[in-house]
C-alpha cells in the first residue's frame, strides 16, 4: 500500500491529507497556532478539588478549567511534584535530575485530596484536547514521544511494542535501551524501532532527555498558568507517527515547511529525504492531487459508497449512529442474503475510512443490512476489524447484535471533524436576489482595468469555476483574446472546480492574489 502526504498552506489552517493508494483516509486541519494540543506539557494551578469525583479542576489558561482525574495522576506523581518545587525554589545550578531520589508511588486506591492541594503548582500534559463544551483532560503522567521511543520521566521500566512480532527482536531492543537508559528515565520502544541500529536508538534518546531538562534549566518564579514543553506541530507529529518504507511521497505548497520537513525527514530517515516535493503551479495543491473532490464527496450526512449503496452518518453528544442502505444496489440482485452480505462488506471498508477522515471517537453504533447466516455474521466481524488495523487510535470492537447492530469504541483526544459539503447559492449568494448574469465578464473586464491603471503588469492569472473558463475560451476570437489585445498583457486562466459558480480572483506573475 503506498502512502501519500498532501500539505496545503495556501489558507490561515494548514491541511495535511494522507492518501492510502489514491485514496483520502485522513484529513487534519492544524491551527498556525495551535493551543492545547495533546502532548503539550504545561504549568497549571489545581483550582478546585472534587472528592466525589476523585478528580481535580486544574486551570492550564483555558477557558474552561481541564479535568485531572486521581487514576491519570500516575505512580510517581509525589516525585514530579516534589523535583518542580526543587526547581522552582533553587537558587543556582539546576538539581541532577538523574541523581534525583524518587518519592514512594501513590496509593491505587488513593483519593485526590492525598495528593493534591487547591492552589497547588502541578505539571500536567494534555491527554485529549478541548472538545464539545468539555475542556481538556489531563495526565501527569508524563510522556515525551520520539519517532523510535517514548521517555519516560519518573519510570524505571523498559516496554517493547508487541506489534514487533519477533520474540528474539524484542528481547534484542529490551536489553539494547536497558544498556543505555538514564537513571530515573523509562522507556516504551515503539513498533518502527525495529531492526534500528542502536547509534540511531541512543542518538534519539539523548534527544529527548535533552529536551525534557533543558525545560527545568529557566525554570523559576513561574506564574502559571504557562506552557512548559509544546509538542511538535501536527505535521511533525503525523510524519513521526506513520512514516514507513511505504511512504513514497510527501508534497507541500510552502517553501518554508518544505524545508523543515526535508530537515525532520533527514534525522528521522535520511533515506527518505528525496520524497519530499514542493508542489509548483497555479493550481491549489489540494485540487491538483484530486483530494478536494474527494472531501466533497466524504463529509455530510449522507455518503455513496459502491453500486448505488451509501451511508447515512448521524452525531449526537453521546454517540455517532451508521446506518447502511443497500440503495438501487436491491434492485438489480435476486439474492437478498448475498445483496446484503456483499453491501455490508463494501460498507465496512466505508465506515473504517470514514472513522479516519473524521476522527470519530466515543462510541460508534452501526446498523447494518439484515443478515440471516451466522457464517456471514463472523466474516462481516472480521472484516471491519481488518479494515480498521491500520487506525492508530484505539479501539474495540464488539461482534454483530442479533438486531443487526454493531458497537465500536475508538479513542477521542481531538474533536471530530466536521466539513460543511454545502454552498450559498452561487448566484443570489444567499440573498434572494442576483444582479444580471449579462454583466458578470464586464465586471471581471472592469476589475482588470482598474488593477492595470493602478499598476502595470506583464501578466496576470484568472482563476475561475470550469463553465466560465470554458466560456471565456470559447471561438477562435475568444473574450479571451480579445482581452489580451485589448489590455496588450498576457492572461492566464485557470479553471478551479472549487471555486463557487460566480467566484474568482486575480493573480500576479508571482501567484500573489491581486485585491483592489
Amino acid at each position: 500500500m503506498s502512502k501519500e502526504l498532501i500539505i496545503d498552506t495556501s489558507t490561515s489552517d494548514i491541511n495535511i491529507a494522507l492518501l492510502e493508494d489514491k485514496k483520502l483516509v485522513e484529513l487534519n486541519k492544524e491551527k498556525s497556532n495551535p493551543k492545547f494540543a495533546v502532548g503539550d506539557i504545561f504549568l497549571g494551578k489545581v483550582k478546585k478539588l472534587m472528592p466525589g469525583l476523585n478528580a481535580a479542576f486544574v486551570d492550564v489558561g483555558y477557558e474552561k478549567d481541564a479535568f485531572l482525574h486521581y487514576l491519570d495522576l500516575g505512580p510517581q506523581v509525589r516525585s514530579l511534584h516534589k523535583y518542580l518545587e526543587v526547581c522552582v525554589n533553587r537558587r543556582g545550578k539546576a538539581i541532577s535530575f538523574q541523581k534525583f531520589k524518587r518519592e514512594s508511588d501513590i496509593d491505587k486506591e488513593g483519593t485526590i485530596s492525598d495528593v493534591l492541594v487547591q492552589g497547588q503548582l502541578v505539571m500536567v500534559q494534555i491527554a485529549k484536547e478541548p472538545i464539545s463544551t468539555k475542556g481538556p483532560r489531563l495526565t501527569s503522567e508524563i510522556s515525551i514521544a520520539g519517532r523510535n521511543l517514548v521517555l519516560m520521566p519518573f519510570h524505571d521500566k523498559v516496554s517493547v511494542s508487541q506489534k514487533i512480532q519477533s520474540a528474539e527482536e524484542r528481547n534484542r531492543l529490551k536489553t539494547l535501551i536497558q544498556s543505555i537508559k538514564p537513571h530515573n528515565y523509562g522507556i516504551i520502544v515503539r513498533t518502527v524501532a525495529e531492526g534500528k541500529k542502536v547509534k540511531d536508538l541512543d542518538t534519539e534518546l539523548k534527544g529527548l532527555v535533552r529536551k525534557w531538562e533543558n525545560a527545568f534549566e529557566t525554570l523559576r518564579a513561574v506564574k502559571p498558568p504557562q506552557l512548559f514543553i509544546g509538542e511538535i506541530n501536527r505535521t511533525s507529529a503525523i510524519l513521526r507517527d506513520i512514516l514507513n518504507v511505504s511512504f513514497n511521497s510527501i508534497t507541500v505548497d510552502d517553501e518554508i515547511i518544505f524545508r523543515e520537513i526535508k530537515d525532520y525527514i533527514s534525522t528521522i530517515a535520511p533515506e527518505k529525504e528525496k520524497i519530499v516535493k514542493l508542489h509548483k503551479g497555479d493550481v491549489p495543491i489540494l485540487e491538483h492531487f484530486g483530494v478536494e473532490k474527494q472531501i466533497k464527496s466524504a463529509f455530510g450526512k449522507t455518503v455513496s459508497f459502491k453500486n448505488g449503496a451509501y451511508l447515512i452518518i448521524e452525531h449526537t453528544e453521546a454517540l455517532h449512529v451508521i446506518d447502511v442502505n443497500s440503495g438501487n444496489r436491491s434492485k438489480t440482485v435476486n439474492n437478498q442474503e448475498s445483496n446484503a452480505f456483499e453491501t455490508n462488506l463494501a460498507a465496512a471498508d466505508e465506515i473504517a475510512r470514514q472513522l479516519r477522515l473524521r476522527d470519530m471517537g466515543g462510541i460508534i453504533v452501526i446498523d447494518f443490512i439484515d443478515m440471516q447466516s451466522a457464517e456471514h455474521k463472523q466474516k462481516l466481524s472480521e472484516r471491519i476489524k481488518q479494515a480498521m488495523g491500520n487506525d492508530r487510535a484505539k479501539h474495540s470492537i464488539l461482534p454483530l447484535s442479533k438486531f443487526g447492530l454493531m458497537q465500536i469504541t475508538r479513542q477521542r483526544v481531538r474533536p471530530e471533524m466536521h466539513i460543511s459539503t454545502t454552498e450559498k447559492c452561487p448566484t443570489c449568494n444567499g440573498t434572494g436576489e442576483i444582479s444580471p448574469s449579462i454583466l458578470f465578464f464586464d465586471k471581471i473586464e472592469s476589475h482588470i482595468t482598474s488593477i492595470l491603471e493602478k499598476e502595470k503588469h506583464n501578466k496576470l492569472i484568472l482563476k475561475l469555476h470550469p463553465y466560465l473558463s470554458a466560456y471565456l475560451k470559447k471561438g477562435i476570437i475568444s473574450l479571451l483574446l480579445k482581452w489580451r489585445f485589448r489590455f496588450k498583457t498576457s492572461i492566464k486562466v485557470v479553471s478551479i472546480s472549487s471555486y463557487d459558480f460566480l467566484e474568482y480572483h486575480i493573480f500576479d506573475s508571482h501567484g500573489e492574489e491581486i485585491v483592489l
